[in-house]
């Protein structure tokens, strides 16, 4: 190796210096410490003591543990595939060239900048079961026969004025602007009558039944409490996704739109053909930091508190500190580094799980 060579690999190795020292310290000891408690009777004041895999046969035997395990796997799953298809479309829209579309983008982009703690405890109002989600589900059950009237009525007004157009030889959009303006105003007229004449009316509201936090029941096998998180956490996560997929679309050629749309291609047609397929390893970067993201998911579930009951929101990152400071059981910091080992390795299988699955970094 020359001088020169020599010299530059030092400074490279003065600048990167500090950032080794700190994943040697802060993540390369944690591990290796980790490890070792697993494989121990560790706990808070104790002195360790070797024991092997016990803590591991603990883990598989204990019902808390496999339902945190089970709550990780759906929670990762279910958030993953929503949040991404929702900020990869939400981009998309985003990436449009229309006048104000900076406000919107800004707007969209705040929920990821506030505080997890303010959000959760906002969560927690939200979810009441007189809060306001269940007042805003019971409004529009009261009111769906007049809601669904409305919605009728548009839509029969406007493949009326686009039939209409279409029959004089005018090649309209289903969607057109100007002709969704006409079909609001008569709908909601027609929808007026409707209601003044007494044909069409809202039912009696209702008293919210459904308690979020506190309910003992399950949909798809989740349970109730577990999916108000879900959705909480999609709402805080989708802007910053979105925001990585909106770099990604700034990098995608117009002229394969312009080309796509001479051919024939429509909107729909060319997110699916060029934009998706484009998009491939930004995808895969947001699908990633996705997993790893949810899998890790901690503060949510601690900030609940006693709004919802530890069995129905624990995930295996609030299992490891639950069994750390709210356990009596002896060696609870082994058992609790074993978990941490079992999450990690779960990271590590579900992000190359992906890769089999046809996500990949590359693109075409």
């Amino acid at each position: 190796m020359r001088r020169a060579q020599r010299t530059e690999l030092l400074y490279a190795l003065m600048f990167i210096a500090p950032f080794l020292l700190y994943l040697l310290i802060f993540h390369g000891f944690a591990f290796a410490r980790a490890v070792y408690f697993s494989l121990t009777d560790k706990g808070l004041f104790n002195t360790p003591h070797f024991v092997g895999l016990r803590n591991y046969a603990y883990l598989i035997q204990d019902d808390r543990f496999l339902l945190a395990l089970q709550h990780s796997i759906a929670y990762t799953l279910v958030v993953t595939v929503i949040q991404t298809f929702l900020a990869l479309a939400l981009a998309a829209v985003l990436n449009q060239r229309l006048k104000g579309i900076t406000f919107f983008r800004t707007v969209y982009y705040v929920p990821s900048i506030l505080s997890s703690a303010a959000v959760t405890v906002i969560a927690i109002w939200f979810f009441q079961k007189t809060g306001f989600l269940n007042n805003l589900l019971a409004w529009v059950s009261a009111y769906a026969p007049i809601l669904l009237t409305l919605g009728g009525l548009f839509i029969l007004a406007q493949g009326v004025q686009v039939g209409w157009e279409r029959s004089r030889g005018l090649p309209v959009a289903p969607t057109d602007p100007a002709l969704a303006t006409v079909s609001l105003l008569v709908a909601l007229v027609l929808t007026w009558v409707l209601s003044a004449t007494g044909l069409v009316t809202a039912r009696p509201m209702t008293e919210p039944t459904l308690a979020w936090l506190s309910e003992t029941n399950s949909f798809l096998g989740i349970p109730i409490p577990l999916w108000a998180i879900m959705m909480l956490n999609i709402f805080t996560t989708i802007p910053t996704l979105m925001l990585i997929f909106l770099a990604g679309l700034q990098d995608v050629p117009k002229s394969i739109y312009e080309a796509a749309a001479i051919d024939g291609a429509n909107p729909i047609q060319q997110f699916f053909r060029i934009t998706v397929p484009m998009l491939r390893p930004v995808t895969f970067l947001v699908v990633t930091l996705s997993l790893i993201g949810t899998l890790q998911m901690y503060d949510q579930v601690a900030l609940m508190g006693n709004a919802a009951s530890l069995d129905s929101i624990i995930v295996l990152a609030y299992f490891v500190y639950n069994n750390v400071f709210n356990s009596n059981v002896p060696g609870n910091v082994g058992i609790a580094s074993a978990a941490a080992l079992v999450l990690a390795l779960l990271t590590f299988a579900i992000v190359g799980l992906q890769r089999l699955l046809g996500i990949s970094e590359k693109s075409y």
